[in-house]
Parts: C-alpha cells; structure tokens; sequence
C-alpha cells in the first residue's frame, strides 16, 4: 500500500497537478517537478530561464533546498549539477542553461586558476622549468610527432598562377599533407616580393632576398571560411603592407571539406596544427625573400588558438623562432575553444591542467598583441589576463612587449578596429609601411579564385 501511494504521489508530481504539504517530505525526496522549480525561481529573482534542451517531466529532488534567497547564480548553480547543466548569464536578467562543456568555464573559474598558476612560479628560473614541461607535454597530447610521420614525405606543392592587384599578389597553394588530404591556401606577397618558385626541386642553400619581407602565417577562424571579405582584406592590406601572408583551410572547410568531411572531429585539432607548420617550412625552404628573423603568427577566435600552437610548435620543432604573435579574440582563461578543432586533445590537461593564458605566457618575452572585446569570453582580459601575463613577461623586463587592445563596445568578431590594431601591431614590430593600410585597395576576390583547381 505504501510503494502504490509513493507511486500515485510521483505521478502527480509529474503531472504538476496540486499536492498537500505532506508531499514535501524527505519521504518524497523533497521533489518538485523542474518546470515549476524554474518559474517560482524567474518568480522570485526577477529573471527569465531558456532552457537547451527539453525538460518535460524531468524531476528535481530535494527541489526547495537548492534554492537560496540570496543567490539566483547560487541557486541556478545547485539545480543545474544535478543534471550535468551549466548556466550562462546574458543580457536583460537572462540566463541561458545548457549541457556541461568541458571547454567552457565561468570567469570566477578562470580567476581561481590563475591564482593557482601564480602559486607554481614566482621568478624567471622557476617559470622556465615549468614553461619546458608544458610544451614537451602539449607536444605529447596533441599527438603531433605520430600525425607528422604518417605525412607524406617530402611532397610536390601545386602553385597556381600569380595574380596582380594593387600593391600586391595573390598565389593559391597546394600541399598533399596525409595521402589523398592536402592543406589549400593562398600566398599574399608585396607586388615586388613575387619570384618564380620551383618547389619540386631538392632544398638547396639560397641567398637572402635583398630586401627581405617578414613572414605573417594567418589560421584561420570559423566565420565560416578563409574566402570571406574581411579576411582578405587583412591578408591583403599586410601584404601592401609589407608583408608576406599565408593562410589556409580549416580541416573541413572550402576545399578540405571535399576530402575529409566533418569539422568537429578530434583529428582536426592536430590536422590544423600541421598545416601551419608544412605551410611555414614550405615558406622557409623555398622562398628567397623572407627574413627568418620577422616570423609573426596571427589568427582570431579558433585561429587565436592556432595561432599560439604554431608558435608553441615551431620552437619546439627546431624551425625559425617565431617573432611576434597577434591572437585575437581568443585568450581566456575560462574558455579553452568551443570546437575539436581547438580542444579535439587534451593539450589543456599539460602539467597537471593549464589554460590559454598560460599557453600563450611561453612566449614570452617576445612582442605579442591579445585582442579583447566586452561581448565574447575576452571580457575579462584586461583585468585577469593580461595582469597574469604581464607578470610572466616582468620576469624578462619585458612588460611592454604584452600589448591588450580591449573594445569593451565590441562583440566576436574580426572588425575594422580589431584589424586596425593589427596593422599597428605588426607595422611597430615588423617596420610595415602603415601608410599602405587602406583596406578600400584590396580586391575581394571570389571563393573559385582563391581555390587550387587543378592539382
């Protein structure tokens, strides 16, 4: 009789249907159905809830307990780990509930991480030893060494024809990196950089160019490809610039897609990462008028992660040292990337668990630019991240070359003023012509145009 009156009390909880308080008891475990917990807490605290995923008849034990009148976060905070849920504030009071993410933290989150990193190392000696382990260990998590030997040996890049636009070049590029995959992208050189190259013959020595041009490797983000107006346009003004810019597909995006399908898979963390470092040896081995001492790097979003790999890798592996680094809207300690592309391997896991903030620091004392906005996860840049980084770089003295450009009016993306603080950036450390940056003189060329077609 007992088990079929539970029973019937558990059915109208479900139901929702109105209870006597004696349905409130430790013998009911206190439940109350989700949907009604929610309205009495948006009823007292003010707030609206948008729920992810479907709640209908989902149970919450011990329902009243979890709420706390002087908290609506506290309380979200008690009903959501009950189920594996997070919460996220957003604008007019409110709150979005979702599934966990491994790769998303809160801020509060990032800040306790950061105290703890500021525990492992208080001088430059100290942070060395630390900064050794973590590439060794990033290098052992992202699995590099084993993808690199499955790559093919010593393959013939397919160059298409040059194109000319105003100050200068265009150049689609072509690299078989596994067997039957290739990594596509284009070559942005100053109109007077362009040489003939003949990649297939065996690497020889080769004399400097007599002005040589700085190197600017560019991963790209999601928004959703390279051949977009906004990427070019910043490819192509620090080409005029200046400089010589490379940048290429994401692991099934553009042409990749039509080899390996799926983005958000594990393989594209590493995939990505290999594709920079072919693209940067290629540029070393065959073109005569780099400067291997002006290597910069520069991406936003997923290719700010990128971006701090392929320096993290480079050094690692023994090619030229990368000068400088531009990682826009990217760096939080909070926020690992929100795609396999960028946390597909536990390279975050390195040391015991590490962050972005972090990963970055291992490129001190070297100039770096972190790009931050008021509407995406960089928010808290300038008051949490860039302290932790400054105070890396004061280790060498060098607490001026960490640069933060915060646009707290700003959302994600790759904007005018973003890019307009790259071009000062890399015209400060790079002696770009600045006076070259008129985005207006770039051609936007179409997506066929900026594919390799025959290869």
């Amino acid at each position: 009789m007992k088990t079929y009156a539970m029973k019937i009390l558990w059915l109208l909880l479900v139901l929702g249907m109105p209870m006597g308080a004696q349905a409130q008891t430790y013998d009911t475990h206190y439940a109350r159905p989700l949907h009604n917990v929610a309205q009495e807490v948006e009823r007292q605290f003010h707030v609206k809830l948008r729920f992810d995923m479907d709640t209908t008849g989902l149970l919450l034990p011990y329902a009243d307990f979890r709420i706390r009148p002087y908290s609506v976060e506290q309380t979200l905070t008690n009903i959501c780990r009950y189920y594996d849920w997070n919460w996220w504030p957003r604008k007019n009071n409110l709150y979005r509930i979702s599934r966990y993410e491994y790769y998303r933290r809160h801020e509060d989150e990032g800040r306790e991480m950061i105290a703890w990193l500021n525990t492992l190392y208080n001088n430059k000696e100290e942070w060395e030893q630390r900064r050794g382990r973590l590439i060794s260990e990033v290098r052992r998590l992202l699995g590099i060494d084993a993808f690199l030997d499955s790559c093919v040996a010593n393959p013939k890049p397919v160059l298409g024809r040059v194109r000319r636009h105003n100050g200068y070049t265009t150049q689609n590029i072509c690299i078989e990196l596994t067997p039957g995959q290739h990594v596509f992208g284009t070559i942005y050189a100053p109109y007077k950089s362009h040489k003939p190259h003949k990649p297939h013959k065996p690497h020889k020595p080769h004399k400097p160019h007599s002005s040589p041009f700085p190197l600017i490797i560019c991963p790209d983000g999601h928004w959703p490809s390279r051949y977009r107006d906004d990427e070019q346009q910043r490819l192509g003004t620090l080409a005029r610039m200046g400089a010589i810019c490379v940048d290429f597909d994401l692991y099934g995006y553009g042409q990749s897609k039509e080899e390996v399908g799926e983005h958000a898979v594990a393989r594209a963390h590493v995939f990505q990462a290999a594709c920079g470092l072919k693209l940067l040896d290629y540029m070393l081995r065959y073109r005569r008028d780099i400067d291997t001492t002006r290597i910069g790097v520069c991406g936003g979003s997923g290719g700010g992660t990128h971006t701090i790999l392929l320096a993290l890798l480079a050094e690692s592996f023994g090619m030229s040292r990368v000068a400088a680094i531009a990682p826009v809207v990217h760096v939080a300690s909070h926020f690992d990337g929100g795609c396999p592309c960028e946390s597909g391997m536990p390279v975050q896991l390195a040391c015991g668990g590490t962050c972005e903030p972090e990963l970055a620091a291992t490129f001190a004392p070297r100039p770096m630019l972190v790009v931050s906005d008021g509407g995406d996860w960089t928010s808290s840049v300038p008051k949490l991240e860039q302290p932790y980084l400054q105070r890396i770089y004061g280790f060498y003295d060098a607490a001026a070359k960490i640069e933060n450009v915060h646009l707290p009016d700003e959302r994600h993306d790759f904007g005018p003023s973003k890019r307009q603080a790259v071009y000062d950036f890399f015209a400060h450390v790079f002696g770009l012509d600045r006076s070259k940056a008129d985005e207006d003189l770039v051609t936007i060329q179409s997506e066929n145009d900026l594919k390799t077609l025959h290869f």
